[in-house]
């Protein structure tokens, strides 16, 4: 009974997501008072079920309930009990579950915190935040219930996770990605509301400015922890491969990254706002067509669920109907949208508008990558084509180039217009070092340069040191916002990352090898002596694991790679071995055992790689930071104070 007792807590919450989506909007439109304030009361009645539900299943895994089939299919008795815990969201319906609660917590917070927002405009977004719940929770009920029974013909003992999923990694890294795909609906809530009421002042840009950095912020740290544990799970070393399922989160960064630039146009100056609204829709449009991408079947990734084709024909419907009617919505208003503000191309504003130029194309080259083997294969009747890093790379690469020189610009332009005299005496001498370091470094270190590398790392040296030049210049006269803070940690960590990527291309080292016990080899001024490989047991795997002496400048170290078997489906993995240090990491996995007692090894010298993910963490932590802003609480308070009057001044969050 209890399990049932979940099953019927989403029915709960799906009625009370469509009394949201009618109450708010209708309320709204026919202004009743008595309606929209009950939307309030609807989130958190909707959020209490779901998260009964959530801790139904929960308590299911936790006790190896193998009558749910979900837990039967993704469990074990063997299994970790925290393994057991974020085996919950380890495959494709109790991640949806996680979804639907992450986007009712979402949906309550706009309640809780948009107070001070008008009350006809909060109760729009709550209607449409409703109606996105209504269609997640339909989903999830009609296609992907995750408290489906195996009554009577239950199992005695559970399937196991994929002994890929049992990581620390599957812990943290889907709820966070998950919380930045569905905090940009709220965005897109706003920019709807904006649509719907008419009201498309700067006002709307300031209330969801703060919401979309949070969502930034966390789909922008889900990236990295999946980059990073890719790195150490996969066992290749890489950190980036352009999997369309890695590509289904990028995108919407992109667009998102786009709109926090965008929005702070719309609010400061009062233009972009076409081009913001645009930006909202599409960055949500992403993450749904990121959904399909993962749970449709169309393709097959180590990162996507396996699920069946009326899944992905839900999502689609889904997606058209959400794109097609907030598109033509924007088209009808988009006559209305008046932006009155001029600047020169030597300001502020251009600067942005390049920015977004870029970080919209950028995107496009990623869909048009990931979306045309897709639709190759569907216009062919079945025949397969690849797109692989060759493209992305040639397509991607100089647009963030590019991006990444104006980005150096960005702290010395004004406003309007900034004299092009001002603007070569507050770049040349730090133009002059970015080139200076840029080509020196490499050649000190390495002996050797690569133009790519040299060119990545002048842009890496040039951005940090124009916005450490203007952070200086800023803190002798006067106390820093954190907004402004924020903003210079986030494009420090961009020049950071890309700092760890030109370094790791240019140094790394790699050797496969056959090494037999007792053998030395040196790789990158390091020596690795293999000696040998034991056996050893684990709470549901047996291991061959392996023992290296690694000697770098005169201080040894032991590393010890295991190549796994997993005992419910006798699946093998090759989990690595990794000394971590900011300067270098050294990697070493087993590969295949060999003939007369050798195997095959991997071995990686791999300096400034944990540059990539300290650099993401800069950006994420920054994102946040901007939204600590008092003058975000104080513009807060100001609304809710003139928001009887209807005039609203404020920014929620």
């Amino acid at each position: 009974m209890v399990v049932e007792l979940g099953h019927l807590s989403l029915v709960i919450a799906l009625a009370l997501a469509a009394l949201m989506a009618v109450f708010g909007l209708g309320g709204a439109h026919w202004q009743r008072p008595r309606l929209m304030s009950a939307t309030v009361t609807l989130a958190a009645g909707q959020l209490v079920f779901i998260a009964l539900a959530y801790g139904v299943l929960t308590c299911a895994f936790l006790t190896d309930d193998f009558s749910v089939a979900y837990v039967a299919n993704n469990s074990n008795s063997l299994l970790p009990w925290y393994y057991k815990f974020s085996a919950l969201w380890g495959a494709h319906e109790g991640s949806f579950l996680l979804w639907v609660l992450i986007m009712s917590g979402w949906t309550l917070a706009v309640a809780a915190f948009g107070r001070g927002l008008p009350e006809s405009f909060q109760a729009r977004v709550l209607g449409i935040m409703g109606l996105l719940n209504l269609g997640f929770l339909a989903f999830l009920l009609f296609t992907s219930n995750p408290f489906e029974r195996l009554v009577p013909m239950t199992p005695g003992e559970g399937a196991d996770l994929n002994p890929l999923l049992q990581d620390f990694g599957l812990i943290v890294h889907p709820p966070t990605l998950y919380m930045g795909y569905v905090g940009f609906s709220v965005a897109f809530a706003f920019a709807l509301a904006a649509l719907l009421s008419g009201r498309l002042d700067a006002a709307w840009a300031r209330w969801s400015r703060p919401w979309s950095n949070v969502a930034w912020a966390f789909l922008t740290l889900g990236i990295t922890l999946g980059s990073w544990w890719a790195y150490y799970e996969l066992g290749w070393g890489g950190w980036w491969f352009w999997d369309p399922v890695e590509n289904a989160s990028f995108m919407p960064w992109l667009a998102g990254t786009a709109l926090i630039h965008s929005l702070a146009v719309s609010e400061k100056r009062g233009t972009f706002r076409s081009w913001t609204l645009l930006l909202a829709i599409t960055t949500f449009s992403l993450s749904l067509l990121g959904a399909f991408i993962v749970r449709s079947g169309v393709l097959t990734s180590v990162h996507a669920f396996a699920v069946d084709p009326t899944r992905g024909l839900f999502i689609l419907v889904f997606l058209a109907l959400v794109v097609g009617g907030s598109l033509t919505l924007y088209a009808v208003r988009t006559a209305t949208i008046r932006s009155m503000a001029s600047y020169t191309t030597a300001s502020r504003e251009a600067f942005l508008l390049l920015n977004n130029i870029l970080l919209v194309i950028a995107m496009s080259v990623v869909l048009l990558g990931t979306l045309y083997p897709l639709a190759y294969e569907v216009a062919t009747g079945g025949a397969k084509i690849s797109v692989g890093v060759p493209y992305f790379n040639a397509g991607f690469v100089p647009l963030m180039l590019v991006l990444a020189a104006a980005l150096g610009i960005a702290p010395v332009l004004n406003w309007k217009r900034t004299p092009g005299a001002k603007v070569w005496r507050s770049v040349r001498w730090t133009a002059t070092a970015s080139v200076v370091l840029g080509v020196g470094l490499p050649l000190v270190v390495s002996g050797a340069i690569r133009w790519q590398v040299a060119v990545t790392l002048i842009l890496a040296f040039w951005i940090l040191s124009t916005h450490g030049v203007d952070l200086v210049r800023r803190a002798r006269r006067a106390s820093l916002p954190l907004a402004y803070l924020g903003m210079q940690i986030a494009h420090m960590g961009f020049a950071v990352t890309l700092l760890g990527v030109a370094l790791t291309s240019q140094l790394s080292e790699e050797r496969d090898l056959r090494m037999v016990p007792g053998e030395t080899v040196t790789v990158g001024e390091v020596d690795f002596r293999f000696l040998g490989v034991s056996r050893s047991q684990g709470p549901n795997y047996v291991a061959d694991r392996g023992e290296f002496a690694v000697l770098e400048n005169g201080q040894p170290s032991r590393l010890h790679p295991e190549k796994r078997t997993y005992l419910a489906r006798r699946n093998v993995m090759t989990e690595a071995a990794i000394d971590p240090g900011l300067r270098r990491d050294l990697y070493v996995s087993l590969g295949e055992p060999l003939e007369n007692g050798a195997w095959a090894v991997r071995i990686q010298v791999k300096p400034f790689v944990r540059w990539i993910w300290l650099g993401g963490l800069l950006m994420a932590f920054g994102g946040v930071l901007a939204v600590l802003d008092a003058r975000y609480r104080r513009l807060r308070v100001r609304a809710a104070g003139k928001a009887g009057t209807g005039v609203a001044s404020a920014v929620t969050g």
